[in-house]
This record gives C-alpha cells, sequence and structure tokens, in this order.
C-alpha cells in the first residue's frame, strides 16, 4: 500500500512539473533561499532568451538593470516576499541579448512543513504590449488635458451627476474669473442669476441633458466680481460603459460682444428702414404740398377778386370764412414744407441758448399755470447752423405738446447740453459734437409701440379735433433739414422726453472769448455757379473761407496765405486740374489738409492717380462736406 501511495504522489509532480514546464506566457522558475535559480520552465527561455543549462545556478539579479542592482532591488524583493508572504511589482528587466522587458513579477516564499523557508516561487509576465499602450493612452489623455487648458475662449468643465464642479480649465478661469481651487467642489449653480436659481433653471439644465444627452441654450451668468455675460451653453451627459450617467461636460462661451452687435445691426437696420420710410414720405408730401399751394393760390386769389366785385354784405361774410379757411390750408401745407424739408430756410450760425433766452417769454406764455415751467441751459454752447426762426417754431410746438400731455399738473424742462455722439448713436447721425435741447414732460407719456409713428404726418395721439397731426413730422422735418435729428425717449405713466440734435459748429460758440481762430478753407472751382455754392455751404459749418476759379489763383493766394488749413478742389479744370494742384501744395505746405470733388469720379481716377488724397463725389450736400472735413 505505501509503495502504490508513492507512485501516485510522483505521478502528480511529474504531471506539475510537466504543466509548469509547457508555459510558454509566463516565466515560472524555482529560487533558492538566496535567490540562485534552481528551474527553468519554457515561458522564461522565451521571455529572457536563456536556456536552463545557462541560467540554472545563477543569481536571479541577473534579469535586473544595472539602476536596481546599484539599489539591491533584488534582494529586497526577497525579503519583501519573505516578511509580507508576497512581493508583486512592475520595472524594467534585461533580457540575455540586452533588451530590456517591462515585467509584471510576483515573488512567493516557499516553506517546508514545518514552516522553514526553502526557497522562493517567481512567476514573470511580459507586459511590455500592455506598458506601451497604457503609455500611449495617457499621453493621449495628457496631451488631452493640455488643450482643454489652454483653452482660453472657453470655459470647458466636469460636473458631477449632482452638478458639482470637479474640474476647471484656464478659459473658465479667463470668462468667470474664478480660481480653480474656488470652484471645485462647489455647486455649478453659482454661476447663474438670482432669477435662474429661483425658477430652478440649473437642475432643468441637467434634467434634460441627461434625458436627452445634450442641453443647448443662451442666457445671461454671472462672473466672480458680480458682472453679467451673456453665455452660449452647451451640457453634454457622459456615461460608462454599462450606460451609467457619471456626470456632464459643461462648455460655456462669453458671446456678449457678439450679442451687442447682434443688436447694434438690428438697430441700424431699424434706423436705415425708418429713414428711408420718413424720405419716401417727405418726397411724396413735398410734391403733394406744393401741388395744393398752387390750388390753394387759385383760391385766395379768386377770393380776393370776388371780394372787390360783390358789395353784399352776407356775401362778403361767405368770402371772408373761405379767406380764413384758405389760410389755415396755407399754414397747414408750410407745416407739410417743413417736414418734407422742402421749407424755404435761411440758416445761419446761432446761439441756441441766446434764441431761447429771446423766446422765453412766449414759451412760458404757452404753458397752462398749473405746471411748473423749468429752462436749463448749458454753460458755453457751441454755435449751430440752424434757422432761428424754424427753430423757436420748432420749440414752441414741443412745449405746447408736452403741455398737453401733462393735462393734471406736473413740470416741463426744457434743457441745453452738448454731447459726443458715436456713429450711428442716434439714428444715423455722424460720430461727433452736437448741441442738444431736451423737451421733458412728466405726463402720461407714449406708449411704446407709438413712439416711431407719431412722427409721420397726420398722426396724433390727441383727441378729434385737437390737433393736426403736423406738429412733430414739422419739428422732425425741420431737424433733419438743419443736418440734425430728433429723439424720442417715453413710457406710460413716466412722462415723455424729446430731444433735438444740431452738429456743433467747430471753433464756435466761445472762439472769440477764448481766442482761438476759425479753422480756413481754400475752395476752388473753375465754374463760378458752383464755387460761390460751395463757400456759402462750408460757411455754413463755422469755416473762414477763400474762393479761387482756377489752380493759378490758388496758389497766389496760399502764398499770401500759407496758414489755411485746407484745400477743398475740383478736380476736373482746365490747365492745372485738382489733382496737379494739390500735389503742388502738398509740396509747398506739407501739413495743409486736401480734398477733392469730382463729379465723374472714376474718369478723375483715369487722369491722374489721386494717391492718398480723399474724393467726395459731385453733387454733394452739407452733410457730405461735414463728414469729409472731419475726418481729413
Amino acid at each position: 500500500m505505501p509503495t502504490q501511495h508513492l507512485t501516485t504522489e510522483l505521478n502528480e509532480n511529474e504531471r506539475l512539473h510537466l504543466l509548469v514546464a509547457a508555459v510558454t506566457d509566463y516565466a515560472i522558475y524555482m529560487l533558492s533561499p538566496q535567490g540562485v535559480i534552481i528551474s527553468w520552465n519554457a515561458g522564461a527561455q522565451r521571455f529572457k532568451g536563456y536556456t536552463a543549462n545557462e541560467i540554472i545556478g545563477t543569481h536571479f539579479s541577473a534579469f535586473y538593470t544595472e539602476a536596481d542592482k546599484a539599489v539591491d532591488l533584488p534582494n529586497h524583493a526577497l525579503k519583501i516576499a519573505e516578511a509580507e508572504g508576497q512581493f508583486e511589482a512592475e520595472g524594467w528587466r534585461v533580457r540575455k541579448d540586452g533588451t530590456r522587458f517591462w515585467a509584471n513579477v510576483v515573488i512567493d516564499p516557499i516553506r517546508d512543513h514545518g514552516g522553514q523557508l526553502i526557497g522562493f516561487a517567481k512567476v514573470t509576465r511580459d507586459i511590455t504590449e500592455r506598458k506601451r499602450a497604457a503609455n500611449v493612452l495617457r499621453e493621449s489623455e495628457e496631451q488631452f488635458r493640455l488643450l482643454v487648458q489652454g483653452v482660453t475662449d472657453y470655459a470647458i468643465y466636469m460636473l458631477s451627476p449632482e452638478g458639482i464642479i470637479t474640474n476647471w480649465n484656464a478659459g473658465a478661469k479667463r470668462i468667470k474669473g474664478y480660481f480653480d481651487n474656488e470652484v471645485i467642489g462647489t455647486h455649478f449653480s453659482r454661476f447663474y442669476t438670482d432669477e435662474d436659481r429661483q425658477s430652478n433653471r440649473p437642475s432643468q439644465t441637467l434634467n434634460k441633458a441627461a434625458i436627452e444627452g445634450r442641453f443647448e441654450s443662451e442666457g445671461w451668468r454671472v462672473r466672480k466680481d458680480g458682472t453679467s455675460f451673456w453665455a452660449h451653453v452647451v451640457v453634454d451627459a457622459i456615461q460608462n460603459d454599462m450606460g451609467e450617467l457619471i456626470g456632464f461636460a459643461k462648455v460655456t462661451r462669453d458671446i456678449t460682444e457678439r450679442r451687442e452687435a447682434a443688436a447694434a445691426l438690428e438697430k441700424a437696420q431699424l434706423a436705415l428702414f425708418q429713414s428711408q420710410k420718413m424720405e419716401s414720405m417727405g418726397q411724396i408730401t413735398g410734391g403733394v404740398a406744393h401741388d395744393f399751394n398752387n390750388l390753394l393760390n387759385v383760391i385766395t386769389n379768386g377770393l380776393a377778386i370776388l371780394q372787390s366785385r360783390i358789395s353784399d354784405s352776407k356775401d362778403l361774410k361767405i368770402i371772408d370764412t373761405m379767406e380764413r379757411a384758405a389760410q389755415r390750408g396755407a399754414t397747414l401745407i408750410q407745416q407739410l414744407l417743413t417736414f418734407a424739408r422742402q421749407q424755404p430756410s435761411n440758416p445761419s450760425p446761432q446761439n441756441l441758448n441766446s434764441v431761447i433766452r429771446s423766446f422765453e417769454s412766449i414759451l412760458r406764455r404757452a404753458n397752462d399755470r398749473r405746471l411748473e415751467f423749468e429752462i436749463t441751459l448749458a454753460a458755453k454752447l457751441p454755435d449751430v447752423n440752424i434757422d432761428p426762426g424754424l427753430f423757436e417754431s420748432a420749440l414752441l410746438n414741443l412745449v405746447v405738446n408736452a403741455r398737453d400731455a401733462t393735462p393734471e399738473g406736473g413740470n416741463i424742462t426744457v434743457q441745453t447740453s452738448v454731447v459726443n455722439l458715436k456713429e450711428n448713436e442716434i439714428n444715423s447721425l455722424l460720430a461727433g459734437d452736437y448741441v442738444k435741447v431736451e423737451v421733458r414732460d412728466s405726463g402720461h407719456g407714449i406708449p411704446t409701440e407709438l413712439i416711431e409713428k407719431i412722427i409721420e404726418p397726420f398722426f396724433t395721439t390727441k383727441p378729434l379735433g385737437k390737433g393736426t397731426g403736423l406738429g412733430l413730422s414739422q419739428v422732425y422735418g425741420f431737424a433733419k433739414q438743419s443736418c440734425g435729428d430728433l429723439h424720442i425717449s417715453s413710457s406710460q405713466g413716466h412722462g415723455t422726453v424729446i430731444s433735438l440734435f444740431f452738429p456743433a459748429l467747430s471753433n464756435t460758440g466761445d472762439t472769440a472769448s477764448s481766442g482761438r481762430k476759425l479753422e480756413q478753407v481754400l475752395i476752388v472751382d473753375d465754374q463760378p455757379d458752383v464755387l460761390d455754392m460751395a463757400i456759402d455751404l462750408i460757411k455754413m459749418l463755422g469755416y473762414e473761407v477763400y474762393g479761387a476759379g482756377s489752380g493759378e489763383e490758388a496758389i497766389r493766394i496760399l502764398c499770401d496765405h500759407s496758414d489755411i488749413d485746407i484745400l477743398f478742389t475740383d478736380v476736373m479744370m482746365p490747365g492745372m486740374n485738382g489733382v496737379e494742384l494739390a500735389r503742388h501744395v502738398k509740396r509747398m505746405l506739407p501739413s495743409i489738409k486736401i480734398l477733392l470733388a469730382s463729379g465723374f469720379t472714376g474718369q478723375a481716377k483715369n487722369i491722374d492717380d489721386i494717391g492718398d488724397f480723399r474724393l467726395i463725389p459731385k453733387p454733394y450736400q452739407l452733410a457730405d462736406i461735414a463728414k469729409e472735413l472731419r475726418i481729413i
């Protein structure tokens, strides 16, 4: 019986030995207590390149790098295995041919039945490919991390399923103002407005992203310093391989400037549409008014003839009534012509403070005694180029409208000031300094939807029979005719402010008292009528003006007046043309400003290269010249 048991045991040992020897994916071998190799399998030979005859009897430190051997890592591993029952690690190992591979190593102590250490079992696996793949993945993740961290135009960060911030990139710091240690671990709802938090907007965002996989929106968000910005937000749900929600990726972009630009464009388009509409209405109104004026002229002249021929008092009374009606019609026609900017006008430089002071008594008489009427005039107001009579009529119209809009009592204020406007800040006005005349009342106000319509002819908010609907349209027409504009600000129950803007003349108002001289312009044109017109226009802008009918005459004037600031010359002239004159003058007076004019801009450019000189096409208007003189 014992002999049979021994045979069975040996057979089991042989089978185990054959199994270990046949394994090729793992190096499995035995070490003595001192670390000497005492067995070797096929996997060890495949990994490390040694045959059993070459390696058995050698210390296992032969497989370690010089650096590891220098710190006695092999013996250290055996001591840990003996003390703790196992040693496991990863590291570089060396093959017979000197090449290296990344190994996973497990060392187990072997003890006899009495617990005495009799050696170690060592299992090594070549995991170089796995290590390389892990390195590639880690490098990819690091590159992605650096990419995300380097983005500054977008706030990119992660949220837990509950909305807790788990990381933070440089763009988030730049846009929202927080450092990562200030926000990581806090709820992302801190970036929302109070109104959004009260309406549970943050939770709704995550719920929708979780259900639909993605959520996108725009809205106000709050920075660390309390300022707001308009944000474009995308939230993507992140799931693991099991389909479980593990968090959210949140990308936020500050698009405040884009939103403001879109709003400004929309405002400009609306202003252009309104301007074009009013221009068209003005053309139609002007044509009808002129025709109607001719008809009224026939009627009034006919009534005058009839009046001289009729002696019956009853008939004369009828004619008188007809005459008064015709006169009221003539007044309406004048108002229509003013709106159409076809009313005869005699503009000249005027100080509006002086005009208003001289007209103050009439303005006060036009008011109701229950109203507090106040006039506030700015100090040192520059001049503007207007017809004072038309301005008085427009101002009286505004004050009367304010009085009618404040029937229960209140206050009306007339105020002047100087404002610097950006281009298109007020309708289509150019950038520059303007004198602003404001009529403010505390009345019932104008509904928002009626503000744009209220300046149209015959549109009125007054009861039937209380107004013609031409008052504000007349004021609007006068403002446009004076190269200015009108702006209305109102809301129901909070009164109305109507503002007139007129271009401030250069070096006017306090010029004399300050001792500053007007800028001087030399205008050159071979057509006397065009020259006279140009001189009048530029004088209206507040410049001191000289005129010349040819290039040669212009040079003589410049020789006598070398302090002239601007040369404004026609291009198409006999003899010395405008481009030749401009070049000659520029050599004479390098600091002089030069503006060219031509009715044939294409032909002008073919005469000669105009270089850097600015060119204004004919026919030009006062606004065109004002704009160009500001630019050069």
